[in-house]
Parts: structure tokens; sequence; C-alpha cells
């Protein structure tokens, strides 16, 4: 019997995804950083704080163009304290203004002030949210179990450089490795530690076993590595997506397009 293992995209076994909250202007640089380094980030936003410090609506579509926008609730209230009527309004308005900026579905959402309830969490996908962010650091490249309660890596204030290094290093191909950064982008204007992010994304770029993705790029992928059918026998697999999954078969990568039934 063979060994056949899910792998993301091109055959790899590792991915990187970086998650930025609140949307103030210090996240023209970061996203100038990521996109030197071909890195993607999604960026949680506010659509209805439009002090000067945060970056206006308007400008979203194209600063944000190659990464992803997610909710963060319109006016960043610790929700767990609101009531349930209040919480739909404030991710469904974001939702919609969010989606009205940059034209496309927005699916994900980061908790403001890390605060969430179970309620909160069994609503998120009848309001079409997909996955959503916890404050805290794992210290791990593990694959989360949930979505709905999604926890980073680290914080770039935490151990960044090490488990960057660590995760470069990793090689069992047995696995699949995520390596996921959160924090917000004034921080590194208030703490003057922009070459943290700089070394860390030069440090990490361009290597041929990751994956770089934004947070919903991760999660559509792996739904749809989910949706595989094989058959008993395990020589032939339909991929019922439009996109398509990678299968490592015995050492061997194989590609399954997207709609389509193949032998493996």
């Amino acid at each position: 019997m063979r060994n056949i293992y899910i792998c993301f995209p091109g055959g790899k076994h590792k991915v990187l995804t970086m998650s930025y909250d609140d949307g103030k202007i210090d996240d023209y640089r970061l996203v100038s950083i990521f996109n030197k380094n071909e890195i993607k980030g999604t960026f949680h936003l506010n659509s209805q704080l439009s002090m000067k410090e945060r970056i206006p609506v308007s400008e979203y579509k194209k600063l944000y163009a190659g990464h992803e926008v997610s909710c963060h609730t319109c006016t960043h209230p610790t929700i767990a304290r609101c009531p349930m009527e209040q919480v739909v309004s404030q991710i469904l308005e974001d939702r919609k203004a969010l989606e009205e900026a940059v034209g496309y579905p927005v699916r994900g959402l980061s908790y403001p002030n890390g605060s969430f309830s179970k309620e909160i969490v069994d609503a998120l996908p009848a309001l079409g949210i997909r996955y959503a962010r916890v404050v805290g650091n794992t210290d791990s490249f593990a694959m989360p179990e949930n979505f709905l309660t999604w926890m980073a890596t680290c914080h770039h204030n935490h151990n960044l450089l090490e488990l960057g290094k660590e995760f470069i290093n990793l090689h069992k191909t047995q696995y699949l490795y995520m390596m996921y950064v959160w924090g917000h982008s004034y921080e590194f204007s208030r703490d003057n530690n922009w070459e943290l992010i700089e070394e860390f994304c030069s440090m990490v770029s361009q290597k041929e076993d990751i994956w770089y993705a934004t947070n919903i790029e991760i999660v559509d992928y792996m739904d749809a590595a989910k949706r595989l059918y094989y058959t008993a026998a395990g020589d032939k697999v339909y991929n019922p997506s439009a996109q398509s999954v990678w299968l490592e078969i015995d050492k061997e990568k194989i590609e399954i397009p997207g709609g389509q039934m193949c032998e493996i």
C-alpha cells in the first residue's frame, strides 16, 4: 500500500503567511517590504474608523493588491461584551464596506482586542466568515484544528528571527508546516524596530520549498484538498474543485487539476 500525502501548491510542504491588523498608515511601509520580498499578507481592517493615522478606505484596493483584505469589525469593539445583534452588524457591515472597496468577497476575520466567545464563533459561518484569528502564539508550525479559532505561530516581537530560522530548516516532507506571523504595523514605528521585519522577510523570501500565501488562500486550498474523492483501491482520484491540488505519492509529487479524474 502506498503513502498518499496532501501537499501545498507546487508540491511544497511549508507555507508562510502574515497577518496584520487595524490598517494604520504604517501599512504603507509594511506592504512595500512584503512586495519587495514577494511575501503575501492578510490585512484585517476597520471600515468605519477614519482617523488621520488610518489609511482611507478608498486606497485599500490599490495598496493591498496581491494581498488579502479581511474583516476586523467596523469600529473595533470588544465583541464578547456586546449583544449578538451588534456583533452581527459589526461584522456584516464591515464586510459590505470592505467588499465594495476591494471588489471581492471578504471571508476572514481577526477578533478585535482578541475578544470572542463560543456563541460568536458558532455564528461566523452564517455571516460568511470562513476563518478568524485569535491573539497569542503557538510557537509551533502545525496546521490549526479549527480555522475559526486560528492562533498564529508568533507575534513579530516574539522570537521572530529564531522561529524563522527554525522554519527554514524544517525538512521532513511527511509533515505540512505553517509559519504564521501576526501583529500591527504601527508597532514597528512605536518600537523603532523596522529592521526586524526587514531582516525576517529577506531571510525567508524566495525559498523553493515554501508557499507564500494569504490566510484565505490557505483555507481555500485545504478545503479543496479535503474535497478530493479517492477510489477504495487508491489508484484514482477525482478533484471536483476549480483549483489544482497537489499530492505526494511514494515520494513523487503529482498535480491533480481541477475538475479532473486522475490515475495515481
